[in-house]
């Protein structure tokens, strides 16, 4: 499903903390005056732009640490140093395994602002800034925005859900939305498998060769509904689940460490 937003529509939804963060900004009378210059922004951005999103809710199960989407799998990496007090985590533990016969659901999504946004505010290095730093809020937005009208109407599993936005971005909501690059989802090459599944060159999202999205201020990811599903950070993986990884989504290790980032793989 592609719906257009209004900046107007979802710039309540953002998450001004991390804006405040990108210009280390800490003092409350400074946030202020940064928070009402960029409002008068976004006046000026609505006026020219929209943003976009796109989400589909398939029936999925999972078998051992891959999603299965109809005859679609998407290997999930695991936690490899956990708290001696939890299990290693696989995004795949929140999804029904197979082996009990009941399909479950998994939602993919994409969301982005028009490419113009990164593009018509190029020639003042402030301007530029300032504009790009909104779009990355307004694509977040759209993705909060999204998530909220998927949990109460589209899937539906939670119809009487109220929360604030401020909630929300407290991350009360039942379910979570990983995002591709954040700490449980780290491998860009993902979003080759989501953009096969739900084609978002409909929103006008391309790919380059590392899975990259332009225009830049995009996010894409999985939605999940389990009641017990939490966000966690992969950490640093050896080179067993690397190669096991590899195996599983049928590319070469090396090319899989790229995809990763050197970052997260143990040498």
């Amino acid at each position: 499903m592609k719906t257009d937003y209004a900046v107007a529509d979802v710039a309540p939804y953002i998450n001004w903390s991390y804006y405040y963060h990108a210009w280390s900004v800490r003092q409350k009378d400074e946030q202020r005056r940064l928070r009402e210059e960029a409002e008068q922004w976004l006046q000026r951005l609505g006026q020219r732009y929209q943003t976009h999103a796109l989400f589909e809710i398939f029936s999925a199960s999972s078998d051992g640490d891959d999603i299965i989407v109809g005859d679609t799998r998407l290997p999930m990496l695991r936690q490899q140093h956990a708290d001696s007090s939890r299990p290693c985590l696989s995004l795949a533990d929140f999804v029904r395994p197979a082996t009990q016969g009941i399909a479950d659901k998994i939602g993919l999504f994409a969301t982005t602002v028009d490419i113009g946004m990164e593009k018509d505010f190029s020639s003042d290095p402030y301007e530029k800034m300032v504009v790009q730093l909104l779009a990355d809020r307004l694509a977040e937005a759209t993705a909060e925005r999204m998530h909220e009208e998927v949990r109460r109407r589209h899937w539906g599993y939670a119809p009487d859900e109220h929360l604030t936005i401020e909630q929300m971005h407290q991350e009360l909501f039942q379910g979570i939305r990983p995002a591709v690059g954040y700490p449980s989802l780290p491998d860009t090459s993902v979003n080759f498998i989501i953009d096969r599944l739900i084609g978002m060159k409909q929103i006008g999202i391309r790919l380059t060769e590392n899975g990259a999205m332009m225009p830049h201020a995009s996010v894409s990811g999985l939605m999940i509904a389990h009641p017990q599903a939490r966000y966690f950070d992969i950490g640093r993986i050896g080179d067993d689940q690397l190669s096991d990884y590899a195996r599983r989504r049928g590319l070469p290790i090396e090319m899989m460490r790229k995809f990763i980032g050197s970052n997260k793989v143990s040498f």
